[in-house]
């Protein structure tokens, strides 16, 4: 696959519409514990969005993972950019009786540690949006690299629980 222009320029583009939690809980079904998203920055409908994480060591996972050096782990954050690219795709793609699941993570790299304090910003690119859908995102902590990925989702069906 050919290298991916940087996503960081994003970072600083004009932002057409904020997401709070709230409005993200209206389009994904992540809850807390597991809702790993609090702003989704919408750049342009159905093309670009930023998710934003505020890293605050009140989270689940530090419990464990580590309790003397606590780092969020790499496949949370994959989870954040996933979290985020949902709830701003939802809208467009599904008829409320589906769910975005993972397909597939192609050339994951994980470049820096996310620690308690972080604020993570995930810049993602929505390269096909619909049943399949497929994005390009990174991940970035005071302006540093962190994470990068292709991520392939599908919808599925919601089961009935």
């Amino acid at each position: 696959m050919a290298k991916h222009a940087s996503l960081k320029p994003l970072l600083s583009m004009p932002v057409v519409k904020v997401m709070d939690k709230a409005a993200i809980e209206q389009n994904i079904p992540h809850r807390d514990p597991f809702l790993l998203v609090d702003e989704v920055r919408i750049l342009e409908e159905r093309k670009m969005c930023i998710g934003v994480k505020h890293v605050t060591g009140k989270e689940y996972f530090f419990k464990g993972h580590f309790p003397k050096t606590p780092i969020m782990p790499g496949v949370l954050v994959l989870e954040s950019i996933s979290q985020a690219f949902g709830a701003s795709a939802m809208p467009f793609v599904s008829n409320n009786k589906e769910i975005p699941l993972f397909l597939g993570i192609e050339e994951a790299k994980f470049r820096g540690m996310v620690v308690p304090g972080d604020t993570l910003y995930m810049p993602v690119q929505i390269l096909r949006l619909g049943k399949l859908s497929r994005v390009y995102a990174e991940a970035y902590v005071n302006g540093k690299l962190c994470t990068q990925a292709y991520l392939t989702f599908i919808l599925g069906e919601k089961p009935n629980v």
